[in-house]
């Protein structure tokens, strides 16, 4: 069975491709089109665009995730797959033209920009089931319980794939996919370890990653990265509307505007904080 390693940028994940070897190593890139966002750097953005064979302006996580990938790749000697789906853009664009944003109850951004595309480039690449290892530490035993019950009984997680057409409708087809392992739960792996292993390594890591208006951040982190990021964070305001909201109780304009009662530091914050994208 083929073992893939599925990265996210940051360093848990890139910890397992430097000391879990595996046949294929996979990354999705989310992608924005404001140009107000653009990544700075233009050769590097045609290289992204050779990888991903797509247009490319920005992302919508860190900048910083784009070289995180590209000095990985260098430091464990073996190519990096790059995917990507849809733009933001374009998935918040709904049933008959409407435009939601996704939210805690309805997370179709994971699955539209990261699941997705990983499960087709599975499809193209591979097609047939896997061993993904997924970058969940020791202390994260209940994020791969929640993960593990949503297998079948075999172990596998299953996938459906496009593969025909019925009429002018999609064909969907349901494949076993995927088996997830967790190393560094088996290996008793937690962050001081992951800290201390890249604290003298060539590989570059945003302060944290995921997309920086990630709705599972708390409103004073987003408050944080609309000083560091004012422009993608705009971004992410401009998508809401008056019926559809990021969060709930406030919108990110709202949250821009805030003036929080003391100097926000980075030391206020750790990846608990972060959110995640539910992978």
């Amino acid at each position: 069975m083929k073992t893939v390693n599925s990265l996210s940028g940051g360093k848990t994940s890139s910890y397992i491709a430097a000391n879990y070897p595996a046949d294929y190593n996979v990354f999705a890139l989310v992608r924005i089109e404001d140009e107000k966002c653009k990544f700075p750097d233009k050769k590097i953005r045609q290289e992204v665009e050779d990888r991903i064979q797509a247009p490319f302006i920005a992302t919508a996580e860190d900048d910083m995730i784009i070289y995180t990938m590209l000095d990985l790749e260098q430091y464990i000697g073996q190519k990096i797959d790059w995917v990507t789906g849809k733009t933001f853009d374009k998935i918040l664009i709904r049933s008959e033209g409407k435009r939601y944003v996704p939210n805690v109850m309805q997370r179709f951004c994971t699955i539209e920009m990261k699941l997705e595309p990983i499960v087709k480039w599975w499809w193209n690449n591979i097609k047939e089931p896997i061993e993904e290892r997924i970058g969940f530490r020791a202390n994260e035993m209940r994020r791969a319980k929640s993960m593990l019950e949503r297998c079948k009984e075999d172990g596998f997680m299953y996938s459906k794939v496009i593969t025909g057409k019925i009429g002018s409708r999609n064909k969907w087809t349901e494949f076993k996919h995927r088996k997830p392992v967790f190393p560094l739960i088996e290996d008793g792996i937690f962050k001081d370890k992951v800290e201390e292993f890249w604290r003298d390594k060539p590989v570059r890591f945003a302060w944290m990653n995921n997309c920086v208006g990630c709705f599972h951040r708390s409103a004073t982190l987003l408050k944080k990265m609309s000083e560091k990021h004012p422009d993608k964070l705009q971004w992410f305001a401009n998508q809401e509307t008056n019926k559809s909201q990021f969060k709930k109780e406030m919108t990110y304009k709202d949250i821009i505007s805030w003036n929080p009662q003391q100097e926000l530091f980075e030391d206020d914050f750790n990846e608990c904080d972060s959110g995640y994208c539910g992978l």
